[in-house]
């Protein structure tokens, strides 16, 4: 999955980006806690590695699949 997929599923269900703090992008969303952060800049076309997926799945409490 590249990160532009899971930048767009984030906001699918309603993640909006908050900020951008040095090379990482967070999100936040309306309803759910916390914020949930991902890697930005020229990394968007590139593949998400299989932990940082799992990682920011797990924060914005998405199943994987």
């Amino acid at each position: 999955m590249k990160y532009r997929q899971l930048t767009k599923i984030l906001e699918q269900d309603g993640w909006v980006l908050e900020r951008i703090v040095g090379s990482h992008q967070q999100f936040r969303h309306p309803t759910k806690p916390g914020t949930v952060t991902l890697p930005a800049g020229g990394k968007m076309g590139k593949d998400v590695p299989p932990g940082t997926l799992n990682s920011v799945l797990k924060q914005a409490q998405l199943k994987r699949g």
